[in-house]
């Protein structure tokens, strides 16, 4: 229902349940790409401390992070209501199903974003802070505004945001940053175009639909395909290779060369066959590839600590 103003009214004003306008705020903020992130920067606080960190610190890191990742969506969401009401996918989410109205979700991304700057200023340190700062405004001004609507290398260089994470874990720890968290940054940057250009294969009508130029509506699907490959084998070798700079050990080597070699695998198989399955089955590879290289780092590094 939309008011006088044409603003659509939230679902207490529909009459919505508590419960229904409590999940419908908690989907805007994407729990499932939260969770991704603070794994990956929990796995840089581990390794940064060369073992368990401070627990305290690992949960205001979550707690901030959270916050932070959860208020760019909520954000995202509110400057992407007149696309997402074009896509099947999308368009009953809150916003354009007009279930919380663009000034809320717009408040509650704001808020979300001052309460996590607050956390991690006042207990962690301001250089993670910042850093958390810099992802939303990144993400949601640089990535949602501009870059996605307007060229197919959105994701490539919009990527920045979501590997922002490790160096915030990174940055807690030490206060400041280092080769090896500049290494995690790259390992992440490198992982989100073939992570999402596998998703956009599979969503390709609903993009040129919301005339978003992802790479398969402009480029075509083997194009994209050769692209996944290529970042593909560049992301394994950095995997590796960070095995030879940081303080990493053997099963984080394993991990990496068999988790890489699957990755690899599956987009060798999506470069000669280009398949809705075979997108899907990458895609959803990625994310356990992602998450799972992060907790083998973890378990290096807590073997490491035990041995010493």
């Amino acid at each position: 229902m939309i008011d006088q103003q044409g603003v659509a009214q939230t679902p207490a004003a529909k009459g919505g349940s508590i419960m229904s306008v409590a999940s419908d705020y908690l989907s805007m903020t994407k729990p499932p790409i939260i969770i991704l992130l603070v794994v990956t920067a929990v796995g840089a606080m581990f390794l940064a401390a060369g073992g368990p960190p401070p627990l305290v610190l690992v949960i205001l890191v979550c707690v901030g992070g959270s916050l932070g990742a959860g208020g760019a969506n909520a954000l995202n969401h509110y400057l992407e209501q007149d696309i997402d009401l074009l896509m099947p996918r999308t368009r009953e989410r809150p916003v354009p199903g007009q279930r919380i109205s663009p000034r809320s979700a717009l408040a509650f991304g704001v808020i979300l974003n001052v309460v996590a700057f607050g956390v991690l200023a006042v207990w962690v340190n301001l250089l993670a802070a910042s850093l958390t700062l810099a992802a939303t405004l990144f993400y949601v001004l640089v990535y949602t505004s501009w870059l996605k609507r307007n060229t197919p290398h959105n994701i490539v260089i919009g990527g920045a945001a979501g590997a922002i994470p490790p160096m915030v874990g990174w940055a807690a720890v030490t206060g400041g940053l280092d080769l090896p968290a500049v290494y995690l940054f790259t390992i992440v940057f490198f992982w989100t175009p073939p992570h999402f250009w596998a998703l956009a294969l599979l969503i390709e009508k609903d993009y040129a639909r919301a005339r978003i130029p992802m790479l398969p509506v402009v480029a075509g699907r083997p194009t994209t395909v050769a692209n996944i490959f290529l970042y593909s084998v560049v992301l394994v070798a950095l995997t590796l290779v960070f095995a030879l700079i940081s303080s990493v050990g053997w099963i984080y080597l394993g991990s990496a060369a068999v988790l890489g070699a699957v990755f690899i695998l599956f987009a060798w198989q999506l470069k000669q066959n280009d398949s809705r399955p075979r997108a899907r089955k990458l895609y959803l590879y990625s994310l356990l590839y992602l998450a799972l290289l992060f907790v083998a780092m973890i378990a290096d590094t807590l073997i490491v600590f035990e041995i010493a």
